[in-house]
């Protein structure tokens, strides 16, 4: 029996895989440039949009290359010293720091060298490796997914900053919601965040999912793309779908029951449960009205003007709903309407 060629784990690369090409080769590319235009880039989109699995292909070819030290870090550890930790352990680096005389021995960090007064300060340690590391010729890659704002998040990019202010070979790549990388992008000390990019992973191509189904259960051009369009682009639900009708050996038709309750246990009620009172009003009401108008939406929900805007614009960064034109809204996920209908 073959292995199912989808799959329902998040951050898991699937085999089944539909790749965002553009979007991470700008980020690679942009990177490698001998004099790059930015260090620092936020990979930010729905649960389930595929920012995890985006972040480990390019994390995958940046580790392929002798010149790039590729950093995982968690947001929920202390940065500063995870960082520090795997600079000093980093197989090609331990001995080079020894032979530059860097005794990390006080901070716990590699071993004490006799004679070598130990460094004690954690910032001061790191920006000796990293100023060793820049003679190597050679660059680090941090990554970090599902950024959210605490306070050793906040400390560890103040402190990047400063790392690249003094032109040491430091990227920062991290992946996050985006209430998380607005919150982070205005925090007082951080706002050179602002002028770093932030890629809005969006909708996968119809057409793209539609070969991919038709390549795997052999469907015409036809049933592919009426399948296709059940997922809306929505990655995860690509896969959900694809999965369930792998496992069960059946047409889309029969497993709509099943991917309906996949989408609302796996990802819809998290999504639900950390929207505000006004979010989940404005989405009900959308829901509720058989009219795509803003016009007819805010009369149902009564709220003024301004006050709509705010919580339409919000939800539209956060990928629920879209503006396909003017004075129009609609929901961009999958069955997320019916979701919502049950509230």
């Amino acid at each position: 029996m073959k292995n199912n060629p989808f799959s329902l784990s998040f951050g898991k690369e699937p085999v089944s895989l539909i790749n965002r090409n553009v979007q991470s080769y700008e980020i690679i590319d942009t990177f490698e440039d001998e004099k790059p235009t930015y260090q620092v880039c936020m990979i930010t989109g729905v649960r389930g949009s595929g920012k995890t699995v985006m972040l480990t292909e390019i994390n995958k070819t940046f580790r392929a290359e002798e010149d790039w030290i590729v950093i995982d870090l968690s947001p929920e550890r202390d940065l500063l010293q995870s960082f520090a930790a795997n600079l000093s352990n980093y197989p090609s680096l331990s001995e080079v720091f020894r032979e530059a005389k860097i005794n990390l021995s006080f901070l716990g960090l590699g071993v004490e060298i006799e004679g070598v007064s130990p460094i004690t300060d954690l910032n001061v340690a790191v920006t000796r490796m990293l100023e060793k590391i820049k003679k190597k010729r050679k660059r680090v890659l941090v990554t970090i997914d599902e950024a959210v704002c605490n306070d050793t998040m906040k400390e560890f990019v103040s402190l990047f900053q400063i790392y690249m202010r003094q032109d040491l070979p430091v990227f920062l790549l991290m992946t996050g919601l985006y209430e998380n990388i607005y919150e982070l992008q205005n925090e007082k000390t951080l706002t050179f965040l602002y002028r770093a990019p932030k890629i809005e992973l969006r909708p996968l191509n119809i057409g793209m999912i539609a070969e991919k189904y038709k390549s795997i259960f052999e469907l015409t051009d036809e049933e592919a793309t009426e399948m296709a369009k059940e997922t809306r682009g929505y990655p995860f639900a690509f896969q959900v779908l694809g999965y369930l009708c792998f496992k069960h050996n059946t047409g889309w038709h029969n497993v709509l029951p099943e991917f309906s309750q996949y989408l609302e246990e796996y990802v819809y009620e998290k999504i639900w449960s950390e929207l505000s009172k006004g979010d989940k009003e404005l989405l009900v009401a959308m829901a509720k009205t058989n009219d795509t108008k803003v016009e007819a939406i805010r009369k149902t929900i009564k709220k003024a003007s301004n006050s709509f805007s705010v919580y339409r614009n919000r939800l539209i960064k956060k990928g629920l709903i879209i503006s396909p034109e003017y004075g129009h809204l609609e929901f961009t996920l999958p069955r997320f309407k019916e979701f919502v209908l049950c509230r």
